[in-house]
């Protein structure tokens, strides 16, 4: 699993920072989550490619939704046929519609645009993209990606020892049934190891710091939390809906994560935003700053 930050700005864009956007990539499906001014050139430039079906909206601020007018119109210049679905917090689809309308002539694809609720599950086969409640002006949603548990690992030697053909059999074994070979049974449990977890990236959009973050992140692989302020503008970070750096650590901290990225600056810290990242560090020293460009590669847990 990859994440490449597309825009890393809070509010505007920077000489070096656009608003914000990132990728998750995992074997083969691109997800994109919200969609900043620029996105498509952004897309363009650190090469994620165009071949995604699927954006998530943490919530209809412009900082987050306008880039969609310009990226829907690029892919249909560029004669895509392939629909497109947008996703964004339930209520607020007459608005992201009517924005896409006013923005994009006919494009020659769908365009399907659906309301989730926090909790509603969208199901990807092996893996759900969860949409959880974030606390910021108006309807705000964040968006977990959460792999199923793997199988376990299978012994193939002592499969092998105790007789069983490679084939069909070692398949039935691996996903937890028992076999018979030569009036013998085979126990599934005694060559297949316990499930193992699988990764989980979370990504809160723009909010203050919630219990539902906390419990969504328990034990993820990646926090990617907003961090718009410095704890010396904690005030205003309140007034705005927004966390200081200080706030995101606690919450990875009491989470459990392995990873904290930091995003969604404020422009007064965009060209050099190490005082975040160092304030963060004195409660998660797993803390970085992101950047435009930043690809973070998210392996399963050495087992």
């Amino acid at each position: 699993m990859r994440v490449t930050f597309l825009g890393t700005a809070a509010a505007r864009p920077t000489v070096g920072r656009n608003v914000s956007s990132l990728v998750i990539q995992r074997e083969g499906d691109v997800l994109v989550f919200d969609c900043g001014e620029g996105t498509q050139r952004q897309m363009m430039r650190f090469g994620t490619g165009f071949g995604f079906h699927d954006i998530f909206f943490t919530h209809l601020h412009a900082d987050h939704f306008l880039g969609v007018i310009g990226l829907l119109r690029t892919l249909g210049l560029q004669a895509r046929e392939e629909p497109m679905t947008l996703w964004t917090p339930r209520g607020t689809e007459a608005t992201l519609r009517q924005a896409v309308e006013l923005g994009v002539e006919r494009v020659p694809f769908e365009v399907r645009i659906v309301g989730v609720e926090p909790g509603e599950k969208i199901a990807r086969g092996v893996y759900d993209v969860v949409p959880f409640p974030a606390k910021h002006a108006g309807r705000a949603l964040g968006y977990a990606v959460v792999e199923h548990d793997r199988l376990g690992r299978f012994n193939a030697q002592l499969v092998r020892d105790l007789g069983v053909p490679e084939g069909p059999l070692w398949g039935k074994l691996h996903h937890g049934q028992d076999v018979e070979v030569d009036g013998r049974t085979v126990r599934a449990a005694d060559v297949v190891g316990a499930p193992r977890p699988g990764r989980k990236v979370v990504y809160t959009g723009d909010t203050r710091p919630t219990p539902a973050t906390r419990e969504i992140a328990a034990g993820a692989d990646l926090l990617i939390h907003e961090c718009t302020f410095a704890s010396d503008e904690a005030e205003r970070a309140v007034a705005t809906g927004h966390s200081t750096a200080r706030e995101a650590a606690q919450v990875a901290a009491d989470a459990g994560v392995l990873r904290l990225a930091l995003t969604h600056f404020s422009p007064r810290y965009a060209d050099d935003p190490r005082v975040l990242e160092r304030e963060a560090r004195t409660l998660f020293p797993e803390a970085i700053a992101a950047y435009d460009g930043l690809t973070i590669e998210v392996p399963y847990r050495s087992e």
